[in-house]
């Protein structure tokens, strides 16, 4: 099977190749298409992921390529995870947004508007170049607006189309983590769209244990380590009987974000962009065959994770349940 990625110089690849190379004979895996069209990120990360890949004994070939059509001949996954004028256009999305009052974080408010003007017409023709060249392939985009994406392709015509986001693989396991037990006991019910869903229930081993959760934060608040998932007034989620996306706090709580980012001495793009002059030291550097720690400091844990879940309860027609978006 051939899998092809579409903006694979980005930092995020290396964690999904990690999964690739693990599920290698589940997807009878025989061929990586890496493109981008940016030859020197393009050149480093698949040769870091060439290097992964054979230090684990992988057969697969990752293949890169700044020929769209050729990364697409015969695919049987689109992969996308695309950043139309790159994290200098984030920053300028972000200001845009604080200098006048307003969020401007990359999928919400005037920031996730202006990301998506950007995307949307990329992502529409590329799915035109899959209608030519593999239009029985499954596309799973990771392209922040996700949610805004996948509505206007599939308006566009294209019927298999996923969005994905890794937001609820991190809550289920930070929910896992809180109640003390192993993640594949936990069920979560949610419903809403990319960035804007609620938990409505979580059962453990088939018990409801919302309430119980609620009772812990209340009297205990939340442990460091959780991510900003669960970051809510205990009275809040009581109150409200569920739990929001980390991304409605910026309507839940929006004086409250609006004055945490204006605070902030950097925008989340510089920061970004700092780490990852690091992580592409990193994959520079040919002695290197793991990914560096800091990978998971640039917003994808469980990444790979998430879209192996889809793209192989997909292939398999497992039939299981998949959280999407």
């Amino acid at each position: 099977m051939k899998i092809a990625i579409i903006g694979a110089g980005s930092s995020y690849t290396p964690e999904l190749a990690t999964g690739l190379i693990e599920h290698e004979s589940e997807l009878s895996l025989d061929l990586v298409a890496c493109f981008d069209i940016d030859s020197r990120r393009l050149e480093v990360v698949t040769g870091f992921c060439r290097r992964m890949a054979a230090a684990r004994g992988a057969r697969f070939e990752f293949e890169p390529t700044n020929d769209i059509e050729r990364a697409l001949e015969g695919a049987s996954f689109v992969l996308t995870q695309i950043r139309v004028g790159g994290q200098q256009a984030r920053h300028s999305d972000i200001k845009l947004g604080l200098d006048n009052d307003l969020i401007g974080q990359e999928t919400t408010g005037i920031g996730g508007f202006a990301k998506a003007m950007r995307t949307i017409p990329v992502l529409v023709d590329l799915c035109r170049k899959i209608d030519a060249r593999c239009p029985d392939a499954w596309l799973v985009n990771f392209t922040n607006p996700s949610g805004l994406v996948a509505e206007a392709l599939m308006r566009h015509g294209r019927e298999r189309v996923i969005g994905l986001c890794n937001i609820p693989i991190n809550l289920h396991h930070d929910v896992a983590a809180l109640l003390g037990v192993e993640p594949w006991r936990v069920e979560i019910d949610s419903f809403g769209l990319n960035h804007l869903s609620w938990v409505r229930g979580i059962r453990v081993d088939g018990r409801e244990v919302l309430p119980e959760l609620f009772d812990r934060v209340l009297a205990a608040g939340l442990p460091a380590n959780l991510s900003d998932e669960l970051d809510y007034p205990g009275e809040f989620l009581r109150a409200l009987g569920m739990i929001p996306s980390g991304y409605l706090r910026y309507y839940y709580l929006r004086r409250r974000m609006l004055r945490k980012l204006k605070a902030q001495p950097r925008t989340r793009a510089e920061q970004v962009m700092e780490l990852e002059k690091k992580l592409f030291s990193h994959y520079a550097d040919e002695s290197r065959t793991e990914p560096p720690a800091e990978l998971s400091s640039r917003g994808g844990a469980l990444y790979s994770r998430a879209a192996l879940d889809v793209v192989l309860s997909l292939l398999l027609d497992r039939k299981d349940r998949q959280v999407l978006d």
